[in-house]
């Protein structure tokens, strides 16, 4: 891989032909801080402004270069009065715009920070700005195995980029390690373990440039959420349920070759010190309900513990993520009404965080869904930042009109955004009963309709053609199922016969087995005639016509293996009365016994399809 360094030497070529002064303020002092310590680059500059002209100034100037413009998220700035004391150091900062003055060069983008109130001439005041910035920091290698650490390069300038001419300024860089691959060695530069300072400066023009690069080691976790839908739902019955889907993705060096889970589980800091495996959440303090579940199903694999201050969410996905690899989760819990919603002017309104409850999480599309009860109207948003606007409807249960939703839409989100946004609505309590009524009514009419079910009188008219088939199939039906019963006794019976030869076999008592011969055919001469009646009813029913073939197919079947078991018997008998050996005898009835098996088997299925008819 090539070290890219084509933006800045760019710009920097450009920036000294652009030697100019946009005013008659002088930074005095500048102080910087550049934290790299996570993938979010925090950049904390204190400024000392000293109006020189005469002329009374209300705006500041910052600029950026567009190499870093292009990935700012999150930008603030607030004045300090006096040593140790804040003038608008809370809340979204100091208003700002994005301007372009004549002579300011192309490559830069301009921010023109409003002050409360105008510096006039010799005045002084000391300006804080934060600056975050996501995705500049660059895998150095791109692709990285297993047993690798993963390097980042960072790309900066050692002296402050300003339209202003700088009398005095400072830089450092905390790294996540002690360790540093490489840096830019200037004069002023000095390396404390994990801090790299350049400077001081002195006297430095404006739009003064030093490129500066820093190779560093940072295996800290790059978790990246391309999309997070984040629903926050109001029941006024008492409870706000916050339900948060995340598509996630390591977004640090890209990991290449084979995956060793057994390296993994044995030396984790050493064969995957890149990849991470859990992730923390900061939830409200009376968060409760809380689960964790993906796309297969729930995981158990998380711990959740808190007080009254705060309650932390510790979640660990199926598989430790390197880079490169995605996972996607939802969480949800509930929070208490009491503590978010609130009452002004008539109208109610939720009080929430914007972001994700997730420590350093990058996200690349935020979308906050405000789910409001039905009935719900004069709907309106107040974030202090930027965000895209719109409203939807929702339908859930017992839903008549369904219920408004404000969707609030923001892009490169940070923890910075994770700051209390408002929606305000009206809303009649009295629409509250609206689903208590409908639960009473629907139950009511439920069993006015069972009482008037159970006194009405649906029977259908015994005269009737209707009625009466259908007595007469139910006769059918009773008397097949007689003719069942019958056909199951003679199949009893010829069990009886088959036993008597069994027996015959162990005892060879012939006389005993021609006595169960004799038994046989007197029961199955009177269950032959006890299937007279019922087959002749069949015969005579139009209602039997689908059934009356297979009842008169199952009857023949049964004679026929009638006739092959008192054949098989007086074979089997007359061979024992003449003393033949059992192979003998078994020759002479394996023909019947085949013809009896499969007789017995179609009996079975013809029995089975009449029960299904």
């Amino acid at each position: 891989m090539r070290l890219n360094l084509f933006p800045f030497l760019f710009t920097f070529t450009i920036l000294s032909s652009h030697v100019l002064s946009t005013s008659d303020l002088i930074l005095t002092k500048v102080d910087r801080r550049i934290d790299l310590s996570s993938q979010i680059v925090r950049t904390i500059t204190s400024l000392k402004v000293e109006n020189a002209g005469s002329d009374t100034v209300s705006e500041i100037l910052l600029s950026f270069p567009d190499s870093h413009a292009n990935y700012l998220a999150h930008l603030k700035a607030s004045v300090h009065e006096g040593k140790g004391k804040a003038k608008s150091s809370s809340g979204a900062g100091l208003p700002y715009e994005v301007v372009q003055p004549k002579d300011a060069p192309a490559s830069l983008k301009i921010y023109s920070v409003t002050l409360p109130k105008g510096l006039a001439k010799g005045e002084s005041l000391t300006l804080d700005v934060l600056a975050v910035f996501t995705h500049i920091l660059q895998p150095f290698p791109e692709k990285i195995t297993q047993a690798d650490i993963q390097l980042m390069l960072f790309q900066e300038t050692a002296q402050y980029l300003s339209p202003y001419p700088v009398k005095a300024q400072s830089l450092t860089v905390k790294l996540p390690e002690a360790r540093i691959e490489s840096y830019t060695k200037l004069e002023s530069a000095k390396l404390q373990g994990s801090e790299l300072k350049y400077g001081p400066y002195e006297n430095l023009p404006p739009y003064s440039f030093l490129p500066i690069v820093i190779h560093f080691e940072n295996n800290r976790p790059f978790a990246v959420a391309k999309e997070l839908v984040r629903e926050i739902e109001i029941s006024h019955w008492g409870n706000v349920q916050i339900t948060e889907h995340y598509n996630l993705v390591h977004g640090g060096a890209q990991s290449k070759g084979e995956f060793s889970r057994l390296d993994f589980q044995t030396r984790p800091n050493v064969r995957g010190a890149s990849a991470f495996r859990r992730l923390v959440a900061r939830l409200p303090p009376r968060a409760h309900s809380v689960y964790y579940r993906d796309e297969i199903g729930n995981i158990s694999t998380s711990s959740l513990w808190g007080d009254s201050k705060k309650t932390e969410l510790e979640i660990e996905p199926r598989y430790p993520i390197f880079g490169g690899w995605k996972t996607a989760f939802t969480i949800g819990y509930g929070l208490p009404l009491q503590d978010f919603l609130f009452g002004i002017d008539g109208k109610r309104f939720l009080n929430i965080s914007f972001g994700s409850p997730f420590i350093e999480l990058v996200i690349d599309t935020l979308v906050v869904k405000v789910v409001l009860p039905e009935g719900s109207k004069d709907t309106s948003a107040s974030v202090p930042f930027s965000v895209k606007q719109r409203h939807e409807t929702k339908f859930s249960h017992l839903d008549i009109a369904g219920r408004p939703v404000v969707v609030l839409e923001k892009n490169n989100a940070v923890p910075e955004h994770n700051v209390h946004f408002q929606v305000y609505y009206k809303f009649n309590s009295l629409s509250m009963l609206r689903e208590p009524l409908m639960l009473i009514s629907g139950f009511f009419f439920l069993f006015l309709a069972s009482i008037v079910y159970m006194h009405a009188d649906l029977s259908i008219s015994k005269t009737s053609a209707s009625y009466l088939a259908k007595l007469q199939w139910e006769e059918v039906q009773a008397t097949v199922h007689k003719i069942h019963n019958i056909i199951s006794l003679c199949l009893t019976t010829h069990d009886k016969l088959e036993a008597s030869l069994r027996d015959l076999s162990r005892s060879g008592d012939i006389q005993a087995c021609k006595a169960t011969r004799k038994s046989v055919d007197s029961s199955l001469k009177e269950l032959t005639k006890e299937l007279k009646s019922p087959v002749a009813f069949l015969q005579s029913s139009p209602q039997a016509t689908p059934i009356l073939p297979k009842v008169e197919e199952v009857i023949a079947k049964e004679r026929d293996l009638q006739e092959k078991l008192m054949a098989k018997h007086s074979t089997v008998v007359d061979c024992y009365e003449k003393k033949l050996g059992g192979r003998e005898i078994e020759n002479r009835i394996a023909s019947h016994q085949q013809k009896i098996t499969a007789l017995r088997q179609e009996i079975d299925d013809l029995l089975d399809l009449i029960d299904e008819i």
